[in-house]
């Protein structure tokens, strides 16, 4: 497949297809033409890869690919390789095998021979990079985190020295909890919470992390789909903690909260008293 061409007939193989993250009109023409000339299209859910194919008026048999059931679909996808038939594989959103399970079946199809290739596009996690306003140059994709804090936390303090920014993908509902406990492990970094991108609503929210904690703790969770960006460590920071002072986290709460909501969310970060964080909250803001 040197050149993309309308009237280009596929090889039998598995083609892997990046397909929009949000914004149907994304999909490319390339990736249009895979699709409709393949025998069948392996897919996270149906219904979802359904609507894609309808709004470009592809009609294909779709097989549900997914962590639950890999091991089942898996041989039969090969099977259909070796009858020489040609598989597309997409997921529901973006490009597969980013925070997706299909790395199996590509790792397999290779494995026996099949002619194996992909048709790149949308991902949400480079789409927030480019957004992001932070270190580029070196950067590190983390997936999903934990959903508990304390293996969140923990999640975080693997990663807290890697000289790279970070970027990882997080549900609306647990966004406040996850920043909070980015800040607690990774200290005020700057960073940034991408959300519903390539949609109506696209947001890009920049500061430090001890702020963004402060404004989503405040505001609530937001709707839609997000990814969060970390900046990488302060090259003057001590190599073993990206720790900060109670004091700077409290300035920091108190540009987006009241004193009461501030003194509490600190008081989730530290060990010190909500009521002694209180007195200095209203100190600071010249009310005590």
């Amino acid at each position: 497949m040197a050149e993309f061409g309308s009237q280009q007939i596929l090889k039998p193989g598995l083609y892997v297809v990046a397909t929009p993250i949000g914004n149907l009109g994304d999909i490319s023409a390339r990736a249009k033409h895979v699709l409709g000339q393949v025998d069948a299209i392996a897919c996270e859910d149906t219904r979802v890869t359904a609507k894609l194919l309808t709004a470009n008026l592809i009609k294909k048999p779709l097989l549900a690919y997914h962590e639950h059931n890999g091991a089942v679909q898996r041989p039969k996808l090969l099977a259909m390789l070796a009858e020489g038939k040609k598989v597309a594989l997409v997921s529901d959103a973006g490009t597969p095998l980013i925070s997706d399970p299909g790395f199996k079946l590509v790792a397999e199809a290779q494995d026996d021979g099949h002619y194996v290739t992909a048709i790149p596009g949308p991902c949400a996690a480079i789409m927030a990079l480019s957004l992001a306003g932070l270190p580029t140059d070196r950067f590190l994709f983390l997936g999903f985190p934990p959903n508990k804090s304390k293996a969140r936390q923990t999640w975080f303090h693997v990663e807290r020295q890697i000289p790279a920014s970070l970027v990882y993908y997080e549900s609306a509902k647990r966004l406040p909890e996850s920043l909070r406990d980015a800040a607690e492990v990774l200290g005020d970094r700057e960073a940034a919470v991408c959300r519903e991108l390539t949609k109506r609503f696209e947001e890009v929210v920049r500061g430090d992390l001890i702020a963004l904690a402060a404004h989503y703790a405040e505001a609530g969770a937001p709707k839609g789909e997000i990814v969060v960006v970390i900046g990488p460590p302060s090259k003057t920071a001590p190599a073993d903690s990206q720790q900060i002072d109670a004091e700077t986290m409290l300035t920091a709460a108190l540009k987006h909260m009241s004193v009461k909501s501030a003194a509490a969310f600190v008081a989730e970060l530290t060990d010190i008293p909500k009521k002694q964080l209180y007195s200095r909250a209203l100190e600071l803001t010249g009310k005590g």
